[in-house]
């Protein structure tokens, strides 16, 4: 069974910057898609990026298209990422997950504690 955590969270001020990292133990995920999601306080969960298995085809969010980046490192079965210009509406648990590249929803609900991220204006 694969296990998820994730990391990087933190305290921010809007315009400032954080990398998330999910790290993958148990069995490898460097065959499939994964995606990061965040839910903020009393909202429902919501895509934020995917990446395919060879880190070629990446999606994001329109929220944070040109802000953040997604990336991986297969061989340390990790994905990262990359959060610049934050703003007070990014505040939100994130969490990743295996994610169909085509429909951006998780296609294995397996989900690690998440990381908290708050940016303060």
């Amino acid at each position: 069974q694969v296990q998820l955590v994730e990391s990087g969270g933190g305290l921010v001020q809007a315009g400032g910057s954080l990398r998330l990292s999910c790290a993958a133990s148990g069995r490898t995920l460097s065959v499939y898609a994964m995606g990061w999601f965040r839910q903020a306080p009393g909202k429902e969960r919501e895509f934020v990026a995917a990446i395919s298995w060879s880190g070629s085809t990446t999606k994001y969010a329109d929220s944070v298209k040109g802000r953040f980046t997604i990336s991986r490192a297969n061989a340390k079965n990790t994905v990262y990422l990359e959060m610049n210009s934050l703003k007070p509406e990014d505040t939100a648990v994130y969490h990743c997950a295996r994610t169909s590249i085509v429909t951006m929803t998780p296609d294995l609900e397996v989900w690690g504690q998440g990381t908290l991220v708050t940016v303060s204006s």
